[in-house]
């Protein structure tokens, strides 16, 4: 609920001086007040003894930057001024400032200033790409842009790709497309990202093509997206060559909107029909148990499901078994990118804004993905069993990759295999658990035993063997050493030392760039954290320090006017491998409408 309209009390109080020689004397004293006096702490409150200190303001920017809300920013300030009283402003002194702020942006330019900013950081960095479009009133549109380090991850783990769309982001309401993937820490990567205008098939070819273009021009083996006719069109345009995979989530969620009446009719339809699409292993047996649910439950006149099944192949996990999706079968990375990203914009952020907020979190996710190399390089896994193929995985694979593997190679112990058949060099192998005599899978190894295929399809899927062939490959005593072409490169320790032609990209570099006063400024806090620190810890500490500092604060306030501002020497233009700039216009561009 808004707060009560208010006005000033228009008290007439007031004592006015001037000064009379080396005096100074009161020429002016109305005593009379029309309200109740307030404490001298009080006063602190009124609207002309408050104010936003210029150390407040950088650390007011700095945490909304941060994505830290207002009233959060007034704890941290009061928690660094020694209570609320101390701050010296209340939540509305910092929300005016805020807001001040966002009208410097009105008046320069929203789009204008998030085009300046790619140009300063393609010229800061070469491998930046982004292309931006504009319509005929020079209003900004679609733009998508990708760093060195998005654009060099593509090379190493784009295989394999989600692409969604969401409208957490800005206050334009524009559609946020990120480009995503995993790693070799199986983490979320991205690979470039787009605010669109719309969701129509043309915005979405413009971006594949343009997305294709800055990575270099290969297309994904395949691409994991939302069950949307325009986006599946623009797919089929671009990249013909790349397995277009549903998001089984989003299509799961879908089932009781349309088939509520079944639900409720028939408490059994929920684990049959989960039956049918996650425990289903080949498509015949899928096939057997969706007719039996079809006629079971009266279900042909469905048209909705019946537009489903025709594209069975996009989303049924018994036909995309043998399609390699590095462990991923929906959009959720997408969603967890998402659920990221709204810890550091919403939906009143300005698109400049958002992409220095985008940068912010791509940051944040480099370092994890850091954090564990390190781990990985610095530690080492635990063994759980005896055979030379785990200590050689744990040589191989990176930490989370190893776990993955070694879980497999531990509960492979927990079944037996049974040759079955010999067919030429091909020999078939039923693979059960102990005391069971049905078999639950078939593993088929050819020629000498080197090479084996597995109806769970978790090597075609994922990449990593699956406890049936270890299985097997146990029986045949091949447990000594990890088969060359059973090891993925994009789950292992080195999977990006491979250089990329094209790309000038330092694994290190992070995209928030500090300028010299920014960089002076973090040093002399850490300095000052440190004295402040000892100078607490005694009467006698505090004084000397607060002498000290009022002695070095004079003289830096007398050698402002004579210091000269640096400046950055940009860089010789034949020196930097520029990228190239994809864009229809010339001189400015308008915020979006």
């Amino acid at each position: 609920m808004p707060e009560p309209a208010e006005i000033k009390i228009g008290c007439k109080a007031i004592m006015g001086i001037k000064k009379d020689g080396e005096k100074w004397v009161v020429n002016k004293f109305v005593v009379g007040h029309n309200h109740i006096l307030l404490t001298p702490r009080s006063t602190r409150l009124l609207r002309g003894h408050r104010g936003v200190s210029k150390v407040q303001k950088k650390l007011i920017m700095t945490l909304n930057e941060s994505g830290v809300p207002t009233r959060k920013i007034m704890s941290v300030l009061s928690k660094d001024s020694g209570g609320d009283f101390n701050v010296g402003c209340i939540g509305k002194d910092v929300e005016n400032y805020l807001g001040s702020q966002r009208r410097k942006i009105f008046e320069e330019g929203d789009a204008q200033r998030l085009y300046s900013y790619f140009l300063d950081r393609q010229n800061k960095e070469p491998g930046f790409v982004f292309s931006m479009q504009v319509d005929n009133d020079g209003c900004m549109g679609s733009c998508f842009w990708a760093d060195a380090r998005s654009r060099a991850a593509y090379q190493y783990f784009g295989d394999v790709v989600t692409f969604d769309a969401t409208y957490l982001t800005n206050i334009y309401k524009m559609p946020f497309v990120p480009f995503s993937g995993v790693n070799h820490h199986h983490q979320t990567i991205m690979f470039g990202c787009a605010l669109l205008v719309n969701e129509t098939a043309e915005s979405y070819i413009w971006l594949l093509r343009t997305w294709q273009e800055a990575m270099l021009g290969r297309a994904p083996s395949t691409i994991i997206t939302d069950d949307d006719k325009a986006m599946a069109k623009a797919i089929v345009e671009v990249l013909p060559n790349t397995t277009h995979r549903l998001c089984l989530w989003h299509i799961l969620q879908k089932f009781p909107e349309h088939l509520a009446y079944v639900y409720n009719k028939f408490p059994d339809f929920q684990k049959d029909f989960r039956h049918c699409i996650h425990e289903t292993i080949t498509t015949d047996e899928f096939e057997q148990e969706w007719s039996s649910i079809v006629v079971k439950y009266d279900l042909g006149e469905n048209i909705w499901l019946q537009n489903l099944y025709s594209r069975r192949d996009k989303w049924v996990p018994a036909y995309l078994r043998s399609t390699f999706c590095a462990g991923m079968s929906t959009t959720q990375r997408s969603e967890s990118m998402n659920k990221f990203f709204k810890d550091y914009v919403r939906s009143s952020t300005m698109v400049s804004d958002f992409v220095h907020q985008y940068e912010k979190a791509i940051d944040a996710r480099y370092f994890k993905e850091k954090e564990k190399d390190v781990r990985t390089k610095s530690t080492r896994a635990i063994m759980k069993t005896p055979f030379k193929i785990e200590e050689e995985a744990a040589l191989l694979y990176t930490r989370k990759s190893f776990m993955i593997f070694q879980d497999e190679l531990f509960n492979s112990l927990r079944y037996q295999a049974r040759r079955l058949s010999l067919t030429g060099e091909a020999k078939t192998y039923g693979v059960t658990v102990h005391g069971k005599e049905t078999p639950l899978y078939h593993v088929i190894l050819e020629g000498s035993g080197e090479y084996a295929t597995c109806t769970c399809h978790m090597w075609e899927f994922m990449g990593i063997l699956c406890r049936h062939i270890l299985c097997v490959f146990g029986k045949k005593a091949k447990l000594n050493r990890l088969p060359e072409h059973y090891v993925l490169d994009r789950w292992t320790i080195n999977a990006k030392s491979r250089p990329i032609p094209h790309i000038l990209c330092c694994d290190d570099q992070v995209t928030v760039e500090l300028d010299e006063p920014t960089m002076r400024r973090s040093k002399s806090m850490i300095q000052l954290y440190d004295i402040v620190e000892l100078a607490s810890q005694s009467a006698e500490k505090h004084k000397y320090f607060t002498l000290a500092l009022e002695k070095v604060h004079k003289e830096m306030l007398a050698m402002e006017e004579h210091v000269e501002c640096s400046r950055v020497v940009p860089a010789n233009d034949d020196q930097i491998l520029r990228s190239q700039v994809v864009s229809n216009f010339s001189q400015t561009v308008q915020d979006p409408p």
